[in-house]
């Protein structure tokens, strides 16, 4: 049950088109922002009065937030007169309607198909999309709700100036701890929605909804959210004296996984226009840049071995690692340059570390061992990278209870 209607892009003003989105630490591929609906003329007297009206404010307060936000959420570290951010407000008002918006299911109830509820998209062809389910609804909370968490940790990893006399701006060990709980809050949310709303639609219901909530797509957010916290783990684990190659080689390896998962679910998918396709071309570097850091650390590790093979095999791997950090370097033009435009801010924690070290110790393992390799040798294909298990996963999330009325 439940019906869809689409809008073609070219009939309103309705999809936020910002021509540039500022420094991307965190790719957030464009907010859904609702539209109005209205609660009592669908539901009639089927619902007490007074959960219509609590629905009909709480969706109204947040339909008024994302539309006044939406534009600006993903580049500004916006405050509210109260000293708030604008960002946990938005979230908090979507996580108290989320339970009373429940009550529409309780018991199988058939008022769950009688609200016409509509959401503009970003990354679909179409300008929105409506849907008579409150699954529908409930899917796309859950998908606001963790784009809200990645905008938090971009506005988070985004280097600052300090007053103490640096003058490369940093990110605070505060701020990298803090992305982390908030990337696995996010990889939290969309491991609920792929998990326990997405089974319940129909297959053909599936197919109808905008990309933007395609199974591959969740599942390609939640596979960034998790890569980007191991990211974070990498540039902490770099800056720690206690940090062996061998764990710093681990979360590389386990970095290249998360993202090669993040790209293989979108690589069918018909991410065409802007939004789309700037999130393909994100995960796209993200993954030539993890491959950067896995063979790095592999290569040093290799280079350890006292036998000529184990050094051919570093060499070879280092040379692997400065070709993915060239074509990550191509990789990120693309992604900046594509539109909405962006800009990198300054490198901080591991391709700051990386972008300094891979070029002087590639160059210098090429020319101490010139003598002992041909050139055909140290071409050869880099050696594979070690296979290790994910280790980290996303909180867990629960659909809340619902309210008893």
């Amino acid at each position: 049950m439940g019906c869809f209607a689409s809008t073609p892009k070219d009939t309103g003003g309705n999809r936020r088109k910002p021509t540039s989105i500022g420094e991307v630490s965190v790719y957030v591929p464009g907010l859904r922002i609702p539209r109005p609906v209205e609660f009592s003329q669908a539901v009639g007297d089927q619902l007490p009065k007074t959960l219509v009206e609590r629905l009909t404010a709480l969706r109204t307060r947040i339909v008024v937030m994302a539309n006044q936000e939406g534009p600006t959420i993903t580049r500004t570290r916006r405050k509210t007169q109260h000293g708030g951010s604008t960002l946990s407000d938005l979230h908090q008002a979507l996580v108290d309607y989320l339970p009373v918006l429940l009550e529409l299911t309780k018991d199988g109830s058939h008022l769950q198909f009688k609200v016409h509820f509509i959401w503009v998209n970003q990354e679909d062809e179409e300008e929105e999309t409506a849907m008579s389910n409150i699954w529908y609804e409930v899917l796309s909370v859950l998908h606001l709700m963790a784009m809200l968490q990645m905008s938090q940790a971009n506005l988070l990893l985004l280097p600052r100036g300090f007053s103490d006399g640096h003058n490369h701006p940093k990110v605070s060990e505060e701020n990298r701890r803090a992305s982390i709980d908030i990337f696995l809050k996010a990889a939290g949310y969309l491991e609920c929605a792929v998990k326990n709303v997405l089974p319940q639609f129909s297959a053909e219901q599936r197919r109808s909804l905008p990309v933007d909530l395609a199974e591959g797509v969740l599942r390609a957010l939640c596979l960034q959210a998790l890569g980007q916290g191991v990211d974070i783990q990498l540039g902490m684990a770099i800056d720690s004296s206690k940090a062996t190659l061998a764990v710093k080689r681990r979360l590389a390896c386990e970095m290249v996984k998360y993202w090669q998962q993040a790209q293989d679910n979108l690589m069918n998918l018909p991410l065409a226009n802007g939004w789309g396709e700037k999130h393909r071309l994100f995960v796209k570097w993200k993954y030539v840049e993890a491959k950067a850091a896995a063979y790095y650390y592999h290569g040093l590790i290799l280079d350890e071995g006292n036998t000529e093979k184990s050094h051919g095999m570093a060499v070879a791997a280092l040379q692997a690692a400065d070709e993915c950090f060239k074509e990550s370097k191509k990789a990120s033009e693309a992604f900046n340059a594509s539109s909405p435009t962006s800009r990198t801010p300054p490198l901080f924690g591991t391709m700051k570390y990386l972008t300094e070290k891979i070029p002087k110790d590639t160059s210098s393992k090429v020319r101490i061992n010139r003598d002992l390799y041909s050139y055909e040798k140290i071409m050869e294909t880099a050696p594979t990278l070690p296979d290790f298990a994910l280790a980290l996963k996303p909180d867990e999330y629960q659909l809340p209870l619902v309210e008893s009325t």
